[in-house]
């Protein structure tokens, strides 16, 4: 388990941790999904000798915390009104300045020695401890590791309209997937299209995240029009 004084806030809550702990309230621990929320409950309910729960639901929060009134609840939402102190863990965006301490910690688990790629603690991704850990891993066993943010948008060389899309379609989708950490549900909402077509353009332009390569292909309005487009350059060839 990680010490609790690598998660991101901890310079924030972790000085009224011991508090916490003594408090006759119930600890309402909650965060993004992966940033170590299950974690922090565990060991807050270890210290107070109480069980912890993983809330599904608000309503059936309510319901467990009924019998334990000083009870620790592991959540993504917050409590609204029920009688409980809210602790929100934040994610890695937040607190950029953890990543290196939890990134060593985490390779130390793994059983990592020597410098590690720079771009497996780079911003915007990841977001949480476990794409953090995923990035490892993935680094580990496949020898992938994510690609560089791209500095701006891409540059329409092309002269049809049809080859410049395709440029642009490349570029958001690989925006929405650095920005959602990774997560194709998270991207295909960005984007606003199906998981299906989602992946179909991952499938075209590849995944920088998951260091997953594309097939480079033109859809086949492009293909069908490049003979009479030759002085529109190829997208790959730039």
């Amino acid at each position: 388990m990680l010490p609790l004084a690598l998660l991101p806030g901890f310079a924030q809550w972790g000085a009224h941790l011991e508090e916490l702990i003594a408090r006759p309230e119930a600890l309402w621990v909650l965060g993004p999904a992966g940033s170590g929320v299950s974690t922090l409950a565990a060991e807050l309910a270890a210290r107070r000798g109480v069980p912890v729960h993983e809330a599904a639901s608000t309503a059936a929060a309510v319901q467990w915390l009924a019998g334990e009134p000083r009870g620790v609840v592991a959540a993504r939402s917050a409590p609204g009104h029920l009688p409980c102190l809210e602790l929100r863990l934040p994610g890695l965006d937040e607190h950029p300045e953890a990543i290196p301490a939890l990134l060593a910690a985490l390779a130390a688990e793994e059983g990592l020695d020597g410098d590690l790629p720079a771009s497996l603690g780079a911003l915007p991704c990841p977001g949480n401890l476990r794409e953090l850990r995923n990035r490892l891993l993935r680094w580990k066993l496949l020898g992938q590791s994510p690609a560089s943010e791209p500095a701006g948008p891409p540059r329409f060389e092309a002269e049809d309209l049809a080859t410049n899309l395709h440029a642009l379609e490349r570029y958001l989708l690989h925006q929405a997937l650095r920005r959602a950490y990774g997560n194709r549900v998270e991207a295909a909402r960005r984007l606003g299209v199906s998981r299906r077509q989602l992946y179909l353009l991952i499938r075209r332009h590849g995944d920088p995240v998951r260091g997953d390569e594309g097939t480079g292909d033109l859809p086949r309005r492009i293909q069908k029009r490049r003979p009479a487009q030759n002085s529109s350059p190829d997208p790959g060839t730039r």
